[in-house]
C-alpha cells in the first residue's frame, strides 16, 4: 500500500483506483497534475468539476466573464445567488465545496500573451473551453510554443465536438484545423444551445485530460470527434497536420 495516498484519499478515489488501467499510480498522476482551465461557462463548468472530483491537485480557472441569468440554464458550477459575480470566484467556490484538498487557482481577467504561454507552459494540459476564435488560436500558439497539450471542445445548437492538439509527433494544431479566422462567428447567444450538449462535450473534454495525464487509453490525437445530439450520432473524422500551417510551421519545429 502506498504512503502517497492518505485513506480518506483512498476512500474518495476508490472507484477509480479500482480500474486497472489508472490503479494507485495514475490516482497518484492526477494528484501530481496541473490543468489549465481556459473558461469558466457551459463548458468549462463541467470539465472543472469532473477534474476537480477526480483528484487533479491543481486547477487553474481563466475567466474574465460574469454569472448572467442566461448562463445558469448550463452553467452549472453557478447558482442564482452568484449573479453580477466573477465565473471565475463562482466556480472555485463550487469545486472547494465539492474537493476541498485541491488547489483552485482563479483569474477573472483576460490574460496577456507573456502571461498565457506563461501558465500553458506551468500546466500539463490546457483546456480550452472558450467560445471565442481568436482566444482559441491564442491558447494554440501558447500551447505550440510551450508544448503542452490541448484539449479543445465547442459547442453549440444541438451539437460539438472534441479534439486534442499539439499532441505527439505529428498532431495537428487548432490552425491547422481552422487556417483562417471566421469572421460570422456563431455564438450560443446568437444561436442557443441545449444545455445537456454542453455537459456531454465538457464530459468528454475532462475524459481525454484524465488520459493525457495518467498515460491510459487512445487519446483523441488526430481525430475529430463530433457529436448531434437531435440524432443522437457521432462521427470521428482523421486529422493530420498541414503542411503550410502557419502556426507549425512558425512555431513547432
Amino acid at each position: 500500500m502506498t504512503e502517497r495516498l492518505t485513506d480518506q484519499q483512498l476512500l474518495r478515489y476508490s472507484r477509480q483506483i479500482m480500474l486497472p488501467e489508472l490503479d494507485i499510480a495514475g490516482q497518484e498522476r492526477l494528484l501530481d497534475s496541473r490543468v489549465l482551465i481556459m473558461g469558466a461557462g457551459g463548458l468549462g463548468c463541467p470539465v472543472a468539476l469532473y477534474l476537480c472530483a477526480a483528484g487533479v491537485d491543481t486547477l487553474v480557472i481563466v475567466d474574465h466573464d460574469k454569472v448572467d441569468d442566461s448562463n445558469l440554464q448550463r452553467q452549472i458550477a453557478h447558482t442564482a445567488r452568484d449573479i453580477g459575480r466573477p465565473k471565475a470566484f463562482s466556480i472555485t467556490e463550487s469545486l472547494h465545496a465539492l474537493n476541498p484538498d485541491i488547489c483552485v487557482m482563479a483569474i477573472a481577467r483576460t490574460l496577456s500573451a507573456s502571461e498565457l504561454q506563461k501558465e500553458a507552459r506551468l500546466a500539463d494540459v490546457v483546456v480550452d473551453c472558450t467560445d471565442n476564435f481568436q482566444i482559441r488560436r491564442e491558447i494554440n500558439d501558447a500551447c505550440i510554443r510551450t508544448g503542452t497539450p490541448l484539449v479543445s471542445g465547442t459547442a453549440i445548437g444541438f451539437g460539438g465536438q472534441v479534439a486534442i492538439f499539439g499532441f505527439g509527433e505529428n498532431g495537428p494544431c487548432y490552425n491547422c484545423l481552422y487556417p483562417e479566422i471566421e469572421t460570422e462567428q456563431q455564438t450560443c447567444s446568437e444561436s442557443g444551445i441545449l444545455s445537456p450538449v454542453t455537459g456531454v462535450i465538457g464530459s468528454l473534454q475532462a475524459t481525454e485530460t484524465i488520459k493525457l495525464l495518467t498515460g491510459i487509453g487512445k487519446p483523441l490525437s488526430e481525430r475529430l470527434m463530433l457529436f448531434d445530439a437531435l440524432a443522437m450520432e457521432w462521427q470521428v473524422v482523421n486529422l493530420s497536420r498541414n503542411p503550410t500551417c502557419s502556426t507549425c510551421n512558425t512555431i513547432k519545429t
